[in-house]
């Protein structure tokens, strides 16, 4: 109990850096991954939009950046990030990496739900001369908001596991703690606490997502 006590502090504030990490890289996915997804969708073939070359540029880019593993992303990106924010440690350091991959990881997600959608409803909006934002507002929002939201969880639960690595090399939140104290220290009461600490925010995160996605799919 008074290890507890002692290490509140220290938990309070790796709490909170990891919110900021995972706060940060799911507002980038959502502002740069939801319409890198739809521009991958609108531009396959047979889609009002179509185009090879963007679809297939765009398409190796968001597969490259998903092929490579976090943590060496995460360290080849430190370059960029010192360039970026002067610092390669911190939450606000290691969420650029973050945001990196989290945009192509929702960008997928968001073309995955879209595709869900029938065909003929998008035809017959072109057939009525609907302008492709149009057809974008006003028929694939609607028809996959509830996948965005679901997609939206998948993402800040991956980028919760990301932030865990993130802390190993500087990054802070939980996974630095349970790193300095759970593992070079041998402290086994830090290491269960920190753990029992993500699974418990892992689980929030999906009941919270999981009760916006069948709102609005039932209000929809």
């Amino acid at each position: 109990m008074d290890s507890l006590i002692t290490l509140l502090p220290e938990l309070n504030k790796s709490f909170l850096e990891t919110l900021i990490m995972v706060g940060i890289g799911l507002v980038v996915a959502l502002v740069l991954g939801l319409p890198l997804g739809l521009l991958l969708f609108v531009t396959d073939r047979g889609l009002f939009l179509e185009n090879k070359w963007i679809k297939g540029v765009v398409g190796v880019i968001v597969n490259l950046i998903r092929s490579v593993p976090f943590i060496i992303l995460l360290v080849f990106l430190f370059p960029f990030t010192n360039f970026l924010l002067g610092t390669t440690t911190g939450p606000v350091a290691a969420s650029v990496a973050l945001s990196v991959a989290a945009i192509p990881f929702y960008a997928r997600i968001v073309e995955s739900s879209a595709r869900d959608i029938d065909h003929g409803v998008i035809e017959a909006a072109i057939a009525c001369g609907a302008s492709p934002w149009l057809i974008i507002k006003d028929i694939l929002f609607p028809e996959i908001k509830s996948g965005l939201i679901s997609g939206l969880t998948i993402t800040a639960i991956s980028l919760i596991g990301y932030s865990a690595m993130a802390g190993a090399i500087g990054g802070g939140g939980i996974g630095d703690l349970a790193i300095r104290y759970g593992y070079y220290r041998y402290d086994n009461f830090v290491m269960f606490t920190t753990v029992i600490i993500l699974i418990v925010l892992v689980q929030a995160v999906q009941y919270i997502g999981d009760f916006f996605a069948k709102t609005v799919k039932k209000h929809g």
